[in-house]
């Protein structure tokens, strides 16, 4: 009887437990591996707290190249609440927005897309000469 049980809690271990630790050490990685970092300029449209459970801030930037031209958005996240605070006082205007992309995150509850915001700052018209 005690050999019964001493062969399922192994192969509870090996058909349950692995492939747990195997998730975890790859969400790990890819929270945490930057593919690729960068900075996007324009004006925020908008920004809003979503998730059942998992509450992320979800934005779009607005990027004007040039008067005239089609608008492009670009889809972010904001996982740090202080980091939003900042962006939604600056809805509407000119900003620099500072993220980091990382790809293969396994669910969206760490964010809807890949792109995440950790920094923003208030581009002033001035500088640009207008």
């Amino acid at each position: 009887m005690l050999v019964q049980i001493g062969k399922i809690l192994k192969y509870f271990i090996w058909f349950l437990l692995i492939p747990i630790a195997l998730f975890a050490l790859y969400t790990w990685a890819a929270l945490t591996w930057v593919y690729s970092s960068g900075e996007r300029a324009g004006y925020v449209q908008k920004l809003s707290q979503k998730g059942w459970v998992c509450k992320t801030y979800e934005g779009e930037l607005i990027l004007v190249s040039m008067p005239g031209t089609q608008a492009e958005k670009f889809f972010f996240t904001v996982r740090d609440k202080n980091v939003a605070k900042k962006i939604d006082e600056t809805v509407g205007k000119r900003v620099r927005l500072v993220y980091e992309e990382h790809k293969g995150i396994p669910a969206s509850c760490f964010g809807e897309t890949s792109y995440f915001v950790h920094d923003v700052q208030l581009l002033d018209k001035q500088q640009f000469g207008n």
